[in-house]
């Protein structure tokens, strides 16, 4: 459960650190994004040789959350970390690398590009 001013962690090589969630406009009044809703993120601490610009405004996919989720066969998955990757407006991720694990919700959801990139799908 991710809301507004969450901290996630970059898992991809754009060139941004950390991302701080700024808004959900994909969950209407709802105030929390969960593992696979694109939320707006503000840039915090970015490589000034990378592709996204320190405190630029840019969207995300959320690929780990520490709060567990049920899965439809009644099994639960959670991580270590929360987690996003920085996306263009079509949903291909900017940078060309996804670090650690996502989960398999994020490839149902319609980002097999993200899915491709990563080593290994929970």
């Amino acid at each position: 459960m991710i809301q507004r001013e969450t901290m996630l962690i970059a898992a991809d090589n754009s060139g941004a650190k950390k991302l701080r969630v700024i808004g959900i406009p994909s969950r209407g009044r709802s105030r929390i994004a969960r593992l696979g809703d694109v939320v707006v993120v503000a840039i915090r601490g970015a490589d000034p040789h990378g592709i996204v610009k320190d405190h630029a405004k840019e969207r995300a996919v959320i690929v780990r959350t520490r709060k567990e989720i049920r899965r439809p066969d009644g099994s639960y998955i959670r991580f270590g970390d929360n987690a996003g990757v920085v996306i263009e407006k079509g949903g291909n991720p900017k940078g060309s690398r996804v670090f650690g694990p996502i989960a398999r919700e994020i490839k149902e959801r319609g980002y097999k590009k993200i899915a491709s990139l990563a080593k290994e799908i929970y």
